[in-house]
């Protein structure tokens, strides 16, 4: 990626200055570490995928991504092996 001079504010830069300082670190530094902890809208579609392979090879429950989105995620977990363990063959329905 192409070095590239970006403005912001005086106010915006004294406030990520005396951030960076309480932390220790440059503007840059802080800069770069804000960055790293929001991933972009691809790395949360690469983790939603990477979680739902592992509940997939692991719990043995497949999902789709409209209920591995919502906020339940163990509520569907849940729902999801309950309705699988009602569909064991020789299972009775009460």
């Amino acid at each position: 990626m192409a070095n590239t001079t970006i403005q912001v504010t005086k106010v915006t830069r004294d406030h990520l200055a005396a951030l960076a300082e309480e932390r220790g670190l440059s503007i840059g530094q802080l800069v770069d570490a804000l960055a790293a902890a929001e991933p972009t809208a691809a790395q949360r579609a690469e983790q939603v995928a990477a979680a739902r392979a592992h509940a997939r090879d692991v719990i043995g429950v497949d999902m789709s991504d409209e209920e591995f989105a919502t906020l339940d995620v163990l509520g569907n977990l849940r729902r999801i092996a309950a309705e699988k363990v009602l569909a064991m063959p020789g299972r009775d329905a009460a």
